[in-house]
Order: structure tokens, then sequence, then C-alpha cells
């Protein structure tokens, strides 16, 4: 899958871009685009999972490893939702969550967190976060929210 499907007009489902191109003249193809997804996690092997699986899902993804990087890519990219960790090193979780809702308030943000401290997440659900995830996380509960958040749009 690529970060751009397409659907058959004449058939109205979703086909991948090599189909789209073959057919292209004679059917008539639409771009269907997924929403941009920014990872911000300061451990790699996460971030790459995620990116992994959301790029095969065909969104378009971002990482950040730290603040600074994350709301640069907030600024610049406009992303639709964060996948954002609450234990970053310098700015935390939170800080980066209410500086993202400074730059656009309609981001969603879905947290993670190693710890279960229901106080972190309490104020990050009170800034507008959409919901929580505990690590280790079920790899399909977030996919699950993430399509729910960010469907499918031509």
């Amino acid at each position: 899958m690529t970060q751009k499907d397409f659907v058959d007009t004449s058939r109205n489902t979703l086909i991948d871009t090599d189909e789209c191109t073959n057919i292209n003249m004679k059917l008539g193809c639409d771009i269907v685009m997924k929403g941009k997804i920014l990872i911000v996690d300061d451990q790699y092997g996460i971030r790459i999972l995620l990116n992994e699986i959301f790029k095969k899902e065909g969104y378009q993804t971002y990482q950040a490893a730290n603040g600074v990087q994350a709301l640069s890519i907030v600024k610049n990219e406009k992303p639709d939702l964060l996948i954002l960790d609450m234990k970053i090193p310098g700015m935390d979780g939170l800080e980066i969550l209410r500086r993202v809702k400074k730059v656009d308030e309609s981001v969603n943000v879905i947290i993670m967190t190693a710890y279960g401290e229901l106080d972190m997440i309490h104020e990050a659900m009170d800034l507008g976060a959409i919901t929580h995830f505990a690590k280790p996380f079920d790899i399909d509960e977030i996919r699950d929210v993430v399509r729910k958040h960010l469907p499918i749009r031509s």
C-alpha cells in the first residue's frame, strides 16, 4: 500500500497506485488521501515501529524524538494526529501537548506512557488528548483508534 491510494470510480473500490496507472484513462481514478500522523517518542524503536505500521496503512507519517522537533513539524506540516509519549527528556509530553494545542487546537492527540501516572493522564485529557495507551501497547488498539479519528478522505 502506498501513501496515496485510489478509488476506481467505475467499481467504487480502493486500488493501489500501479493498478490505477494501468486503468487510469479508461475507468478514471480519484485520489484518496489518508491523514498525517506525527509520532513523538524519544525511543527510536517505538517511533520506527509505529511509523512502519501507519505508513503501511497509507498515512503520511512524521517522527520526532523531542519537543523541539515535534513543534517544528506541527508548525510546518500540520499533522492531523499526534501519537505522543509522555516521558520525554527535556520538554515532557504534557508541555509538548500544551504547546501543540497553542499552535493547532484542532489536532488530535493520543498519549502513551510506560508509567501508570493517573494524574498525568488526567491532565493530558484535560489539555485535549483524545485517549491514552500504556506501554507496552496493543498495536491493533492504537490502529483502531487512529482509523476512527483519521478516516479515509477523498
